[in-house]
């Protein structure tokens, strides 16, 4: 070996050496980050996600690129983000049905809920809307008259969902509970098909999210019995509440949206993801859209550690309702 070689040997080794802390210590983002979702295109989680990766794209200056693994009510994308590295790469749009309800429907998950993510920021709260055909059920002019003939002909109905464990499948679960009444539930993979399925009286109620049945209601191709919240939802301002309309004081039936990342996630990365989200949402344009366009409660909580605490509580919450409406996934 020459000398000069063995003067450069060192050299060349520690850089050798420190390439992949130079590469670790490469400003975050300067890449595409994957923004996954468990659901189908045209669900209200893939009209929310889209509408916010377009401005999270623009403040983090890389692309946000929208990948949906659909199935298993979303465990198969929730599994995917909870096993991916904690690069800040890949992120998930999570709902209370993918991180508090299923919990305790599904027997076995292939990851944990509350531990197998990192919380990065709540996305509002998500309300729900019964709705029947009117060229099929011309009958249910209101919510009494549907429970009226559901008591009279016990196990004959049955309603629509976007998948077992969505907030389509518990809403319904949790009237027929509440009215004292049996129906059949009938899981599809996502709104297309459960809508398709109403209007065509295949099934005979869909409890939709506000934001995807508002065309529909507007079109006057199905008629809005009433609304899961506590308070009529100003996008439907005409619409009673199912406490109002069907005699079930106390009725509540919500979700939100949340969006995670992989557990470990650095906290500088979840600060600043925090922080642009946020910022988005409190934007007038876009707190507008979720109002009147999709039904959408803006969220109070802005914190990942107030996400964190709600999403304990309604593990907890939503667990006694899958137990008392029996409902449960292998």
């Amino acid at each position: 070996m020459t000398l000069t070689r063995r003067l450069l040997a060192p050299v060349l080794a520690l850089m050798g050496a420190a390439a992949p802390v130079m590469a670790q210590d490469a400003p975050w983002p300067n890449r595409p980050i994957e923004f996954l979702a468990g659901f189908p295109n045209g669900s209200g989680v893939d009209i929310y996600q889209r509408r916010l990766a377009a401005p999270l794209s623009r403040a983090l200056g890389v692309p946000v690129v929208v990948n949906n693994r659909v199935g298993a009510g979303g465990n198969i994308a929730s599994d995917f983000v909870a096993k991916a590295r904690p690069d800040g790469y890949t992120i998930l749009f999570g709902t209370a049905g993918t991180h508090a309800i299923n919990a305790t429907l599904y027997r076995r998950l292939p990851f944990d809920p509350m531990r197998d993510v990192t919380h990065i920021a709540h996305l509002g709260d998500v309300p729900n809307v019964l709705t029947v055909s009117i060229q099929h059920r011309p009958s249910y002019t209101d919510c009494r008259a549907l429970i009226a003939d559901a008591k009279a002909r016990p196990g004959a109905l049955n309603y629509a969902s976007t998948g077992n464990g969505a907030s389509t499948h518990l809403a319904g679960a949790r009237f027929a509970v509440a009215a004292g009444i049996e129906m059949v539930h009938v899981p599809f993979t996502g709104q297309g098909g459960a809508v398709t399925s109403l209007l065509g009286g295949q099934v005979d109620l869909f409890f939709n999210q506000v934001g995807p049945a508002l065309g529909l209601v507007n079109q006057g191709a199905v008629r809005a019995l009433g609304v899961t919240t506590a308070t009529r939802v100003p996008a439907m301002g005409d619409v009673p509440t199912i406490a109002e309309a069907c005699g079930l004081p106390g009725f509540e039936s919500t979700t939100w949206y949340g969006v995670f990342g992989p557990p470990g996630l650095p906290t500088v990365i979840q600060q600043r993801l925090n922080a642009e989200i946020v910022k988005i949402i409190e934007e007038p344009e876009f707190r507008t859209w979720l109002v009147q366009n999709q039904g959408i409660q803006p969220p109070t909580i802005r914190t990942t550690e107030e996400f964190r605490r709600v999403h304990e509580q309604d593990i907890a919450r939503w667990g006694e309702v899958v137990r008392a409406a029996r409902a449960t996934v292998d």
